[in-house]
């Protein structure tokens, strides 16, 4: 009978120091890794989803499966992040600045090279079979051409800038004067329409009327250069003849004060 009771009292003995040990184990804090996501709430902590069905305690700590780390896990609160409408992907190169898009856009715009005179506008021979004689000048308004009748069926063509609608004209005209790289005054018509303009530039490259000018009788009209020759074949002035600088220089020699001009 001693022996049996020495026995028991081993046993509840051990089953005390094993209640302790779970109970040191149990309550001693864990040590778990915390991940941390950009911009995320911090990671919640849930119970496990499957109970154990051993009824807890002492016999649960020896026999049950608790999930690894303890009777609790974390669990990260992550959710995707929206995509935005890229697709998953970014742009490599940061976008261009309005304003600097705005100033390469007018830069193209105002681009000689984008502007290449047609070659039907540069100077050449043509068949003449007008009535005029050699020497007259006959401006084509509608279709941009000025012609000097050389005889023998000849002219020379150029390519010219004529009036905006409203400013066409047509008529009879001779050649009152010649100036080599004129000065220019705008007319109180034209100040009216355009206060902004200069009341007076002298001649130069930088010069609406060019290298040349031939004026026509002793109206506000002219045949002149340009320091704009992507406009010729266009109508753009108010009611001059432009010409490149080279076609004008070019005219101007070969044209005298009394010449007769024919617009058309």
């Amino acid at each position: 009978m001693s022996g049996k009771i020495s026995l028991a009292l081993l046993a509840s003995a051990s089953c005390l120091c094993f209640a302790g040990e779970a109970l040191a184990i149990d309550a001693s804090p864990t040590t778990e890794p915390t991940v941390i996501y950009a911009r995320q709430p911090a990671p919640l902590r849930t119970a496990s989803a499957e109970r154990s069905r051993m009824g807890g305690g002492f016999i649960e700590f020896l026999f049950g499966d608790l999930p690894q780390g303890g009777r609790y896990q974390r669990e990260p609160a992550y959710q995707p992040q929206p995509d935005y409408g890229y697709g998953g992907r970014r742009a490599l190169l940061p976008p261009m600045d309005p304003q600097q898009s705005m100033r390469h856009e007018e830069e193209e715009a105002f681009d000689p090279a984008q502007h290449r005179l047609d070659p039907r506008y540069e100077k050449q021979v043509v068949e003449y079979h007008g009535k005029e004689s050699p020497g007259t000048i006959v401006i084509d308004t509608p279709n941009k051409f000025l012609f000097l009748v050389q005889g023998d069926g000849k002219a020379l063509r150029y390519g010219v800038g004529v009036g905006r609608p409203g400013f066409t004209w047509s008529g009879v005209k001779t050649v009152s004067a010649k100036k080599e790289w004129p000065a220019w005054t705008p007319p109180p018509e034209m100040l009216a329409r355009r206060p902004d303009l200069p009341r007076y530039m002298e001649g130069g490259a930088q010069n609406p009327l060019g290298a040349r000018a031939m004026y026509l009788g002793s109206s506000l009209y002219r045949i002149h250069g340009s320091n704009e020759p992507w406009t010729i074949g266009t109508n753009v002035s108010s009611g001059c003849i432009r010409m490149r600088n080279e076609d004008v220089i070019d005219l101007y020699g070969r044209v005298n004060v009394g010449a007769r001009v024919v617009v058309i």
